[in-house]
C-alpha cells in the first residue's frame, strides 16, 4: 500500500506541477491507474471489499443461528444461548461441520445489531423517579442486608435516600412521606418499575391496575404517576444511576451504625451535602438546580400521611395476632375478637374498634413471637398454676425486689402467695415499674409482705401522703408479744431451766 507522503507528492505533481497523470506515473514509478485513484483520495482510502465474505460452511445454517438468536428475547438472560452453545446445536442437531469461531463472529455481529439505542431526553422540572436497592450495613454490631428506597429528580440530580430493614409496603409509603418531607413539597409526576408494591396487574392493554395502599398514597399526595415498560431498567435511568451511586459512594466501605435510627440521619447528611456538587455538563450546582423543581412541585397536604400497611385478622386463643409471619400478642380479654392491624416499618399497632389494644416494636425475623407480658397477668391471676411455664413471661426483665419479695409471700402464704404476686405485679399494668418496685421494697422493710399492703404504699408515694398500715387486717403476718420481763425468768436464763 502506497503510503501517505507518497499520495502528497504525486497530488502536488498533478494539480500544482500541471503534470498529466500518465507523466506522474512515469516520474514516481507507478501505475497510471495508481495516480488517478491518488487524485480521487488524498489518503490512503484502505482495502474496499466489494462483496461479503463467503461462508460456505456457516451461510446455510445462518438462519437456524437467527431463529435462536431471536427465541431467546423471550426468554430469561441468565437461560439463552451462548455462542458455544449454539455451535453445539448446530453441530448435534444440524450437521454443522465449521469451526467455532465463524459461529461466535456471527452471534457477536448479530447480537450487536439486536442492542437497543436510546434517544437522549431532556428533563423538566417537577418530575421524579423512585426506586429501591440493596446493601449490606451493620446495625447494632449485627451485620444485615438492608433495602434502601432512593428518589432522585431528573431536572437538577438531587436525590434522598432512606434505609429500612425489608422493601415492604410500610417502608415504600414511609420513604415517599419522608421524601416529600425532606424537599418540602411533592413532585408532580412520579416514574415507577411495576413493583408488586404499586402494581396489582398488568392489564392486556398495558394499563396498571394499582394497589390499594399505592392509591390511597397517591390521593393524599395528588401526584401523577408513571410506569416504565416490564423489565427495562434504562427507562428510569436516572434513579437507577442515583442508586448506584448511593451504593458506591455512602455504603461503600459497610456502614457500622447503631441503629436505622442513626443510619438514616447520616444518609439525610450526605443528601444535603451533594447538592453543593456541580455534575458533569452542567454550569450550576445541584442545589441551584433544584430551585427550579421545587418551584414546580406542589406544596405539601396539612398532615403527612399514615404511612403503614392496614389488614384485618382474628385474635386466636393464645392471645395472639399474626402479622407477616410474626405472633404479637394482645391483652387475653380480646381473644377471638376481630382486630384491625397497622404495620409501620418500626412498629406494629393493633386495635379493636375505636380502641388501641397492643402496641409492639416490629419484628422482621419470620415465625416469630413477641410478647408483652402484661396481656397475660389477668389471666395468670385466674390460672395461676401456669404462672412458672408462662412463655410470656420468659425473659421478662424485672429488678430482683420481685423475685425477692415472691419468695417472702410464697413462704408465708402458700399457694395464696403466688396469686397475690401476681396481683403485685398487675400494678404495673397501671404505675410506673419505679413505684412499684418502691412500694415493694418499703413493704419488705415494714414486714407487711402483702398485696394490699405494696398497694397502698405504692399510691402513698405517687399521693405524697404517708402511709398508714393498720396490720390488723393481715392476720397472717407474724406477729411479736412484748411482755414484762421478770426477775425470775432472768435467773432462769442464767442457770439455763426453761420455766
Amino acid at each position: 500500500m502506497k503510503g501517505v507522503e507518497l499520495y502528497g507528492r504525486v497530488r502536488h505533481a498533478v494539480q500544482i506541477e500541471g503534470l498529466s497523470c500518465r507523466e506522474a506515473a512515469r516520474r514516481f514509478g507507478i501505475d497510471p491507474r495508481t495516480v488517478a485513484k491518488m487524485m480521487v483520495f488524498s489518503v490512503p482510502p484502505g482495502y474496499r471489499r466489494k462483496k461479503a465474505p463467503a461462508r460456505p460452511k456457516l451461510d446455510p445454517f445462518v438462519g437456524i443461528i437467527d431463529r435462536i438468536l431471536e427465541e431467546d428475547k423471550s426468554r430469561p438472560a441468565k437461560q439463552q444461548h451462548t455462542s458455544k452453545r449454539i455451535f453445539e446445536r448446530l453441530r448435534d442437531e444440524h450437521g454443522y461441520a465449521g469451526g467455532l469461531t465463524i459461529v461466535k463472529d456471527h452471534v457477536h455481529e448479530r447480537r450487536l445489531r439486536q442492542r437497543e439505542v436510546f434517544v437522549p431526553l431532556r428533563h423538566d422540572p417537577g418530575h421524579a423517579q423512585v426506586d429501591f436497592g440493596e446493601a449490606l450495613v451493620e446495625i447494632g454490631g449485627v451485620e444485615q442486608k438492608i433495602h434502601f428506597f432512593a428518589m432522585d429528580l431528573p431536572h437538577s440530580d438531587a436525590g434522598f435516600v432512606q434505609a429500612y430493614p425489608a422493601e415492604t409496603t410500610e417502608a415504600f409509603c414511609a420513604g415517599h412521606t419522608a421524601a416529600f418531607s425532606f424537599f418540602g413539597k411533592v413532585p408532580n409526576s412520579i416514574l415507577y418499575d411495576n413493583t408488586r408494591i404499586a402494581v396489582a396487574r398488568i392489564l392486556g392493554d398495558g394499563k396498571r391496575q394499582r394497589t390499594r395502599v399505592f392509591s390511597e398514597l397517591q390521593s393524599h399526595y395528588l401526584f401523577e404517576d408513571r410506569f416504565g415498560r416490564p423489565g427495562k431498567g434504562n427507562d428510569k435511568g436516572k434513579v437507577e444511576g442515583l442508586v448506584g451511586w448511593i451504593r458506591r459512594n455512602l455504603l461503600v466501605p459497610m456502614p457500622r451504625a447503631g441503629s436505622f435510627a442513626a443510619l438514616n440521619a447520616d444518609l439525610i447528611t450526605a443528601c444535603r451535602s451533594r447538592l453543593g456538587d456541580r455534575l458533569r455538563g452542567h454550569a450550576e450546582t445541584i442545589g441551584e438546580r433544584l430551585v427550579r423543581d421545587l418551584a414546580a412541585f406542589q406544596s405539601l397536604p396539612a398532615t403527612p400521611y399514615d404511612a403503614c400497611e392496614k389488614k384485618t385478622g382474628r385474635v386466636s386463643s393464645l392471645s395472639l395476632v399474626r402479622y407477616r409471619s410474626t405472633d404479637y400478642s394482645v391483652p387475653t380479654v380480646y381473644g377471638h375478637r376481630e382486630v384491625l392491624i397497622r404495620g409501620y416499618v418500626d412498629e406494629v399497632v393493633i386495635a379493636c374498634g375505636a380502641d388501641i389494644i397492643a402496641r409492639h416494636a416490629r419484628s422482621y425475623e419470620r415465625e416469630d413471637f413477641v410478647f408483652d407480658p402484661l396481656h397475660y397477668l389477668a389471666l395468670l391471676e385466674q390460672k395461676v398454676g401456669a404462672l412458672d411455664q408462662a412463655a410470656p413471661l420468659v425473659g421478662w426483665d424485672l429488678p430482683e425486689e420481685f423475685a425477692v419479695f415472691r419468695r417472702l409471700i410464697e413462704a408465708r402464704m402458700g399457694k395464696r402467695g403466688k396469686r397475690e404476686f401476681v396481683q403485685v405485679l398487675r400494678l404495673l399494668e397501671t404505675f410506673r415499674r419505679d413505684d412499684v418496685v418502691a412500694g415493694i421494697k418499703e413493704a419488705m422493710a415494714r414486714g407487711a409482705i402483702g398485696f394490699d399492703a405494696v398497694k397502698h404504699l405504692v399510691l402513698c408515694r405517687i399521693e405524697r401522703r404517708p402511709p398508714r398500715l393498720d396490720l390488723t387486717v393481715y392476720p397472717y403476718l407474724p406477729r411479736a408479744t412484748v411482755a414484762a420481763t421478770s426477775a425470775r425468768a432472768y435467773m432462769d436464763l442464767l442457770t439455763g431451766v426453761a420455766s
